[in-house]
């Protein structure tokens, strides 16, 4: 990004001061990290989350920062109620002025094997409702919020970005099913979208981590945590901080488009 998200071609600095970034899901972990590299840019947030409380933490966290002059607002919302999601984005185009980019990370992880059986009896199948609830906030929310934010990008003419969290599950994970369903699907719509949304001047790019270090793979059992960690060739989990880096270089490479860029240290599942 130069200057701003649609870009000059010239040589790339970082300067969104004053664009209006949604982010979804940014009450922890990675969105949270997000959120406080792009208000230390003197961005305008608009923070999604269904946790107020979270995200009146990261705002805390965002006002802390020195020199932060931008405008933030946190807006709840259940990414999967498509009424809600087109109000929100009206109202945030309404009380900032404009949508200049989404960071589409609203997620949920629901594991458990396809069909779990012991001698060749059935212990346990995955159920429908396990599979329904990540698909319709990992694969649904995306496209809801990812669609909404196109709209008044398209409407306003000023051009736009959109980056999508997929996953390295998105090749397939055991006891993922749904996640690496709804995360190969994020893939794709990336890639579509990028095709799609180009003539608009409305670049969509996606950022596929591997493991790290947030609360949710916290909660990991501590022998399949230390499994997973020795098959990363690092031999460590990302930190947040590496992810939103990795955003920072698509916001500001201007002919980064309709491609996932995979942050794993090496993994492949």
């Amino acid at each position: 990004m130069v200057t701003s998200i649609i870009g000059t071609g010239e040589v790339p600095i970082l300067d969104i001061r004053g664009k209006t970034i949604v982010i979804t899901g940014a009450g922890q972990g990675i969105d949270r990290e997000l959120a406080k590299t792009l208000a230390q840019c003197k961005a305008n947030l608009a923070i999604i989350n269904r946790d107020a409380s979270m995200l009146e933490e990261t705002l805390r966290q965002c006002a802390g920062l020195a020199g932060l002059d931008g405008m933030n607002k946190f807006f709840t919302l259940d990414v999967t109620d498509e009424p809600a999601v087109e109000n929100a984005f009206r109202k945030i185009r309404l009380e900032f002025g404009s949508i200049d980019g989404l960071i589409n990370n609203a997620g949920v992880v629901s594991d458990a094997l396809l069909v779990k059986a012991v001698d060749h009896k059935v212990q346990r199948k995955m159920s429908l409702s396990e599979f329904n609830k990540v698909i319709a906030v990992d694969l649904i929310g995306v496209f809801l919020c990812g669609r909404e934010a196109a709209l008044h990008m398209i409407e306003e003419q000023r051009g736009g970005l959109i980056i999508n969290i997929s996953s390295i599950s998105r090749y397939g994970n055991v006891g993922q099913t749904n996640y690496s369903a709804a995360k190969a699907g994020v893939a794709a719509m990336t890639v579509t979208w990028a095709k799609e949304l180009a003539r608009y001047n409305i670049r969509v790019a996606g950022i596929a981590p591997g493991f790290v270090d947030t609360r949710m793979v916290a909660g990991i059992p501590p022998r399949i945590r230390e499994k997973i960690v020795s098959g990363i060739p690092m031999r460590r989990l990302a930190t947040p901080a590496e992810i939103s880096h990795a955003a920072t270089f698509i916001l500001q490479n201007d002919y980064y488009n309709g491609r996932v860029l995979e942050v794993d240290g090496g993994l492949r599942l």
